[in-house]
């Protein structure tokens, strides 16, 4: 995969109609309707190459594979995203629920959350993110 990421300028012209178009249903429920894979179903659950993580929307690094790690959650975890500009964080209190959202800065997809359980060794926090709302780029580093 190559760096390919859409600017900020290219995704501001983009509709609901080219979202639903670029992305399968299940990738749109997930990104733009800040839906929810079901836990141990995502193809990168138990995924452990090396290799960067990008947003499956606009191909922006969110994740190095070096920050994964098995919380044993279902979803694949990170520690860190891959520096403090590649995602954002949100207040989320849907659901009855008091939890912090992340997306990506660079298009607004909803990635998942984080939460202050990870491990303690590195930051304590684990990024759960969904499998749909990132592709493993293997050649990146």
């Amino acid at each position: 995969m190559q760096d390919n990421q859409l600017s900020k300028e290219e995704i501001s012209q983009l509709t609901d109609a080219d979202w639903r178009e670029r992305l399968s249903s299940e990738e749109y429920h997930v990104m733009r309707e800040k839906g929810t894979e079901r836990p141990f179903t995502g193809v990168y659950n138990d995924v452990n190459d090396e290799g960067i993580y990008r947003c499956k929307g606009c191909g922006a690094k969110l994740f190095d594979a070096d920050n994964k790690f098995d919380a044993g959650c279902g979803w694949p975890s990170f520690d860190q995203g891959i520096d403090n500009a590649a995602i954002d964080e949100h207040e989320d209190n849907s659901l009855g629920m008091r939890r912090t959202e992340v997306t990506c800065s660079n298009c607004g997809a909803h990635l998942g959350h984080v939460f202050p359980d990870g491990p303690r060794e590195t930051t304590g926090m684990r990024y759960c993110i969904n499998s749909v709302s990132i592709d493993l780029d293997k050649s990146a580093k």
